[in-house]
């Protein structure tokens, strides 16, 4: 497989970079290709706008960023920091996204990341989402660190759910482009269970790394499920993230 790993954090040292450096290793020494997008030393710009355009607007008189990144796309007049991440992203048939839990969410860097490279006409279009989505035929997963336990983040823990808490991430990001999504990789406060918690947590993450093709990917409805009104239809259990029956 073609494998991108977009990686998120800013000091090399830390768990995340170790874990970044696992998964380099464990996929090539597995036969694979791995480019590595590592964002902080990139300096990549998370900051969507204006400047993502190149060339001339679509309309100079009021910007309107889904309107001028179709256009921009279309004319291949996208900024060369946008156009050399949609390459990689387009090679890829794995995109992993490492990252620290930051705000119950994606830093900043890599939101903006995908804010600007999943633009509209090379990720999404009308009638292009979730199932008939983009990237379909791509898999997607996310591996990250968090700063507190497991218990926290358990369904009835005080953070709630992982899988809530990175609903947006994999729903609204992946899912909604395409992806088939792998369940996450999480290792629980790295920082605070020692070298042999460390060295566990990398020990089952090459594990997976290793067992990509036999893991059931996460489930979410598909179209069939919903009705025009692209609410779940009478009788269908809700099974999925944040969805429940009302």
């Amino acid at each position: 497989m073609n494998i991108l790993i977009v990686y998120a954090h800013p000091e090399p040292k830390s768990f995340n970079g170790a874990m970044k450096d696992l998964a380099l290793e464990t996929l090539t020494r597995a036969g694979h290709e791995v480019v590595v997008s590592d964002l902080y030393a990139m300096g990549f710009n998370p900051v969507a706008g204006p400047g993502d355009i190149s060339g001339e607007r679509n309309d100079p008189e009021f910007f309107s960023l889904p309107r001028e990144q179709t256009a921009a796309y279309d004319a291949g007049v996208l900024s060369s920091d946008i156009a050399a991440e949609i390459e990689k992203v387009r090679r890829a048939d794995f995109v992993l996204f490492q990252f620290p839990i930051w705000w119950f969410g994606m830093p900043a860097i890599l939101k903006g990341w995908a804010d600007r490279v999943f633009a509209r006409g090379f990720a999404y279009l009308p009638g292009r989402k979730y199932d008939t989505g983009m990237f379909k035929g791509k898999l997607a997963m996310v591996a990250a660190t968090t700063g507190t336990s497991a218990d926290t983040y358990a369904p009835d823990g005080i953070d709630g759910d992982i899988l809530t808490v990175l609903w947006p991430v994999h729903n609204g990001l992946l899912r909604y482009s395409g992806f088939d999504v792998l369940p996450p990789f999480v290792a629980y406060m790295p920082g605070r269970v020692g070298d042999d918690g460390r060295q566990a947590y990398l020990e089952a993450y090459g594990k997976r790394l290793a067992e990509i093709d036999d893991t059931p990917r996460l489930f979410f409805h598909p179209a069939e499920d919903y009705g025009k009104n692209e609410r779940l239809k009478p009788g269908v259990l809700a099974r999925s993230g944040v969805q429940r029956n009302s």
